[in-house]
Formats: C-alpha cells, structure tokens, sequence
C-alpha cells in the first residue's frame, strides 16, 4: 500500500505541475510573453533538486534544526520591514529583495519552519501535552511570535493558514479541548473585530456576500472568475481561447488561475484538479499514519494539512464559497517561493514513507522507544 501511496502522491503533483506551466503559458502569453513561464520552470527545476534531496534524506534528521530553522524564519520575516531589504507592494511588506525584483517570500518558508518545530515539540513532550504550560502557554508563545510577524506584513490569509495548520498539530499532539479553545475563540473573535474595523477587508466580506452589487469595484476578481468558470461549460473553450485573462481577471496567473482552467479546459479539468488534491491529501494522510515515528505522523500531518487547506481555500475563492483570502494554487499558480516550499515539502513526505517502509522491514523494532511509539499511548513514553 504505501508503494501505491507513493506512486499515486507522486504521478498527481506531477500532473499539476504540467498543468500549471501550460497554464501560465496560456494565461500570461498575451501580457507578459515568456517571462513568468521562464521564472516558474527555474523555480520547478530548483524545486525539484531540493524534493530529490529531501526525499533522500532522513526526515528525523530535521530534529535538531528545528529551532535553528525557526529562528531563520523569525529574521527572515523582521527583514522584509527594512528598507533596501524587504519590498513593499499594495501597502504590505511581504518580500526580500533588491530594487523591484522580488527574490523569496519568508512567510512561505515560515509555515514549514512552523511545521516542523511544533513537530518536534510536541514529539519531545509528548507526555507533558495535555498539561496547560506545556500543552498551550509554551507553544503559544512562538507560534504567536510568528504570526504575529505575518500578521504585521500584513499578510492576513497566510496567518490564518498557518494559525489553523498550528491547531491541528497540537490537536494531533494531545492538547486537551479545555485548554485549546478558549484562545481560539479569542483569536477567532480578535480577527473579526480586525475584518470589521479594516476597511478594505470588511469590504471584501460585503462584496463576497453582495457579489451582484459590487462587481465592478471590490467584487471585480471574483465576479469575472465566476464568469470565466461559467463560460467555459462542460469542455471549456479549447487551450489559450480564454478571454477572462485579457484584463478582466485581475492576478489570473497567480491566485485565480484557476478560473483560467476552467475556461479553457472547462468542467472535467476543474474537477480532475479538485481530485488530484484529494488524492494528495488521502495519500499524506495515510504516510503520516505509517510513519516511523511520532515525529514523522506530526511532520506529515501538518504538510499533508498545510497543501490541502491552501488548495481548498484558493478553489473556495475562486468560486465563490469563500471571501478572497489572496492564497496561491499549490503547484499550479505561479510564484517560486511557494513552488519551491511545496516541493520541499512533497520531499519529506516522500523521505516519511521511505522510511516507514524500511522500518516494516525490521527497522522499527530497534528505533528508540520514543522514535516508534503510538502519539496518543503517552503512558509507554517516559519524560524526556
């Protein structure tokens, strides 16, 4: 079964990723010529030594740089806010650079850095997690730190993304309900009165609930991609025939590529992609499951969780289910920063199955009682 697994995760992120440099070319050829295509298929090509080389590395290796790596995310995010350093666009200060050329986006490299430490965490006390200090107060203190940074850029949607892949993993890691929610109905309260008292966010939550009424000023993008999905019916309008992409769709090579594919390759191509991502997400699951250790369960979870909430809130967005949240289409909208995370992150799944196999084989028999043990039989571990 996992050999299946293995082979299905890899065939589907291969086929996005063919779709996605076909599309790019498709939807930014009349505007922008090659210059994007070029970009995205440099970024692919360092994206994949990156997946090969993790994928051929020992996973749990990733333990004692955790908190290296996150420290490197927290400087990474303070340096988009100084000046010659960090690029401000659209009044937010999301990206390292120089001049108007943008290099890497830290928040993308954040959310796995984030992954990996609260794996970690969660692994070594595993024990101690349905206790208040260390089950809750700890681990909010640097996952607030964190978001907090993004929440400054500001970045609101890769906050919420990060916020909610977090919870799962302490959920995962055996924090207890009492102590879970409380703080996340004052966070989730925290964020409404931000939306309510922002006035460009509160005015994409009216236009996504008032769509007909404001599709000429905030509710453009959504409206016009609702458009380009319906006009391409069925079979769409055949490869490069769209015209949404003409200006009508704002951003249609990054966040509302998607509304391309469905005009162009219409229906069935909208909903193979919708299946590709399902298929993604059953396929980590089930690595993560036979992980080798506590660790590998906690790094798949939050990576398999962390690709399919993005992919599930751009689609969302996209058709309208969702207010505009400015997230990325794994592997198909263009962007390197967030293809070669993606990548890298498709490696340690990949590194987690390789090595769940080989421990079936009589590994895991000899792997420390902390490496093999179940994450919610907490009783057969001692205290680190």
């Amino acid at each position: 079964m996992m050999k299946v697994a293995v082979t299905m995760l890899v065939s589907c992120v291969a086929a996005l990723l063919a779709l996605g440099m076909v599309m790019l070319y498709s939807s930014s050829m009349v505007q922008f010529g090659t210059h994007y295509l070029v970009k995205q298929l440099v970024g692919c090509g360092i994206g994949m030594v990156l997946c090969l080389i993790a994928a051929s590395m020992d996973y749990r290796r990733l333990k004692k740089f955790a908190w290296p790596l996150f420290a490197l995310a927290v400087v990474l995010l303070v340096l988009v806010f100084l000046p010659h350093i960090g690029i401000r666009r659209n009044g937010a200060s999301r990206w390292l650079g120089y001049g108007k050329t943008t290099l890497f986006q830290p928040s993308e490299f954040a959310k796995l850095a984030l992954i990996i430490v609260l794996a970690w965490y969660c692994e070594w006390f595993q024990r101690q997690m349905p206790t208040l200090k260390r089950g809750m107060v700890i681990p909010g203190l640097f996952i607030g730190l964190m978001l907090g940074l993004v929440f400054k850029e500001p970045d609101v949607g890769n906050m919420l993304l990060m916020a909610t892949v977090s919870g799962v993993l302490l959920l995962i890691g055996g924090i207890r309900l009492r102590y879970f929610l409380p703080p996340v109905i004052a966070g989730a309260l925290a964020v409404s009165l931000f939306i309510y008292h922002n006035p460009m966010r509160s005015e994409r939550i009216y236009s996504w609930l008032h769509l007909e009424e404001t599709k000429q000023g905030k509710g453009v993008q959504a409206y016009q991609a609702m458009v380009a999905l319906g006009s391409g019916g069925i079979t769409g309008k055949g490869l490069g025939d769209g015209r949404q992409k003409l200006g009508f769709v704002p951003e249609h090579h990054t966040d509302f590529i998607f509304s391309i594919i469905g005009e162009e390759l219409g229906l069935i191509a909208t909903l193979l992609v919708i299946a590709a991502f399902v298929v993604i997400v059953f396929c980590g699951i089930y690595i993560a499951k036979k992980a080798a250790d506590t660790f590998g369960l906690l790094l798949g979870s939050g990576i398999t969780f962390l690709i399919g909430l993005q992919a599930f809130i751009n689609i969302g967005v996209v058709t309208g289910a969702l207010p505009n949240k400015g997230l990325p289409l794994p592997f198909i909208s263009y962007g390197g920063s967030n293809l070669l995370i993606a990548l890298v992150s498709v490696g340690l799944l990949l590194s987690i199955a390789r090595q769940a196999r080989e421990s079936d084989g009589g590994i895991r028999d000899v792997l420390p009682e902390r490496e093999g043990a179940n994450p919610f039989a907490r009783g057969k571990q001692s205290n680190p």
